[in-house]
């Protein structure tokens, strides 16, 4: 549940933005009523294509059975982790441009009367958002029970409408760039957990097969062991190795993928940035 609560505020936060941007700028445009109404045609759109999405691979995933809906959910918990080092990367180059960006856009539209692109601008940020939410969700839930998981994604929804409200009103508590600071590490740690729970999954299929002895010790031979301390099967462990890949006995594998995975999300994150976000409306 706490995964999808994190995953859901965080897409629901962007997402959110680009809607809240573009209406703040449209509605202090001559003749915006009709512009207004392909903004939320675009939300509806969007929300369609990532609902269609996550049908797709709900149904996929009841269709694919034994070690090869293993291999399944390992394939879509890398794609998730995947995606989240691609939106750190961008979020890193863009987030301080984002406004700018999506008003000389709706501009242009607007300018050259051409309204469907405003609808297809909001429809592709909208569904880009909507379909990595549907992913990761997939990637943590798999076959478990998914009252938690809608009920972790419900809860998350309302904390990004809060969260979102709380910044555009410019509160003291928090601001943007505290905001993208913070959600970059618990995107990165979220990372690391989905990565690790590939390697998981993908490590129970490797160790049917016969592989050379040095193989199988790297991938099942813990390389410490920490159950003394915090158990990952206890619920506080499980808690933590759910949003941040923590592992009480952890292989050689999986030191060595999260490291990469994390220095690789360092690297990505790392570039310059501008000193100051362009404020919001």
């Amino acid at each position: 549940m706490e995964q999808a609560l994190l995953i859901v505020w965080r897409e629901s936060v962007e997402a959110l933005l680009v809607i809240g941007i573009l209406y703040a700028w449209l509605r202090h445009q001559p003749e915006h009523t009709r512009a207004m109404r392909h903004l939320w045609a675009g939300v509806g759109l969007g929300l369609l294509l990532a609902g269609l999405l996550g049908t797709l691979m709900v149904l996929a995933g009841g269709w694919i059975n034994g070690p090869a809906g293993e291999w399944f959910q390992t394939a879509l918990s890398l794609l998730a982790a995947g995606l989240i080092l691609q939106m750190l990367h961008w979020m890193a180059h863009n987030a301080w441009q984002l406004r700018r960006q999506l008003e000389q856009r709706a501009a242009s539209a607007l300018q050259g009367r051409r309204l469907g692109s405003l609808t297809l601008l909001v429809t592709l940020a909208v569904a880009r958002e909507g379909s990595e939410t549907a992913i990761f969700l997939y990637g943590i839930g798999g076959t478990a029970n998914p009252v938690p998981l809608a009920l972790g994604a419900g809860l998350g929804l309302l904390l990004g409408l809060l969260c979102v409200a709380l910044l555009q009103a410019g509160g003291r508590l928090i601001g943007w760039r505290q905001f993208f600071l913070a959600s970059e590490v618990w995107l990165v740690l979220l990372g690391g957990a989905l990565l690790m729970s590939a390697v998981d999954r993908a490590s129970g299929q490797w160790m049917a097969w016969e592989l050379p002895e040095h193989l199988y010790r790297l991938l099942g031979e813990p390389v410490w062991d920490s159950s003394a301390l915090l158990d990952d099967g206890s619920r506080p462990g499980a808690l933590l190795a759910g949003l941040s890949g923590y592992r009480a006995m952890p292989s050689a594998v999986h030191l060595g993928l999260l490291g990469l995975y994390w220095l690789l999300a360092w690297f990505l994150i790392r570039p310059a940035r501008p000193p100051r976000l362009s404020p919001l409306p």
